[in-house]
């Protein structure tokens, strides 16, 4: 069972798993959409609120997936929500016998965190590890691959727009990790019963201009970086967001990487190099806006 299949990390767990042969069923809040995982797999509506049809949605599976999150509250759909909302589906996984749980969290969650997303995630974490399930928490740094978001819209503003905003000094590190290298990781966590928790990072880590000036370079982008503060930071990508009509970052992404929250002191786990892949991409990156409210709301 995978929670949202037809999302981002999601639907790299399930092709995974149907390339392997396992049968898949998926839960989402898009049950209509239209997908391209190929192999047989069965959906299910993901409804909090029905408690017995979650549960009975997980009737019959060995292992959940769990990689249901919000990225920044939208209309009724909060932080404190999104909290609920996963122990909810925790409890319907108990309640259905589930065998294994393989959540995926962030780096660095901290039900003591001053910023809601991460202590949001921190408060799941500690429902997973409370819970009556064997467990693996997965805890990946920025995720980088074809239709991500960060990277792809770092590359589609370097495109188009003269300049390029770094908030701050810029010297703040990100460890990028690749989208199949967090499936792979989570489809081995789900093979044992070990508790653990898993941090998912790539093997290069960059300041956060640093990596701005390599995507730059890849997509041969002449835009010039300036360095501003977060709230100038924060007004622009509302200018480029009523442009495009969507969220293009939030307070808490910038205060999250100024912190440091999305690098790990253990060592890489991931084996794709960020350099390498972004060399071989160099064409796609940015050649299209990726939108949070056309994946998620629309």
């Amino acid at each position: 069972m995978v929670t949202g299949a037809f999302g981002y990390t999601g639907r790299y767990i399930a092709k995974r798993l149907l390339a392997a042969g396992a049968p898949v069923k998926t839960i989402t809040g898009h049950p209509d959409r239209a997908h391209t995982l190929g192999g047989n797999i069965e959906v299910a509506p993901l409804d909090f609120e029905d408690q017995d049809g979650l549960a009975r949605s997980l009737e019959g599976a060995d292992v959940l997936y769990n990689t249901y999150w919000v990225r920044f509250a939208r209309g009724t759909t909060t932080f404190d929500t999104a909290v609920s909302n996963s122990r909810a589906l925790i409890r319907a996984a108990e309640r259905a016998g589930v065998r294994r749980l393989v959540h995926i969290s962030i780096t660095n969650a901290s039900s003591e965190s001053g910023l809601p997303y991460f202590r949001g995630k921190g408060l799941v974490e500690e429902a997973v590890a409370t819970s009556d399930l064997s467990y693996a928490i997965i805890r990946p740094t920025v995720i980088f691959g074809p239709e991500d978001i960060l990277i792809n819209n770092i590359g589609w503003v370097l495109r188009r727009f003269p300049v390029f905003a770094v908030f701050g000094s810029g010297d703040y590190k990100v460890q990028p990790v690749f989208v199949e290298d967090v499936a792979e990781i989570a489809v081995a966590a789900a093979q044992h019963d070990a508790t653990e928790t898993i941090d998912a990072v790539g093997s290069e880590t960059f300041g956060y201009e640093q990596l701005v000036r390599l995507v730059a370079a890849a997509v041969n982008s002449r835009a010039r970086i300036a360095h501003v503060s977060p709230a100038v930071a924060m007004w622009l990508s509302r200018v480029v967001g009523y442009i495009v009509r969507d969220v293009v970052v939030t307070r808490d992404e910038i205060d999250g990487l100024m912190a440091g929250l999305l690098v790990s002191e253990g060592p890489a786990t991931g084996a794709t190099r960020f350099s390498e892949w972004l060399e071989q991409n160099a064409e796609s990156i940015g050649a299209r806006y990726t939108s949070e409210l056309s994946r998620h709301y629309r």
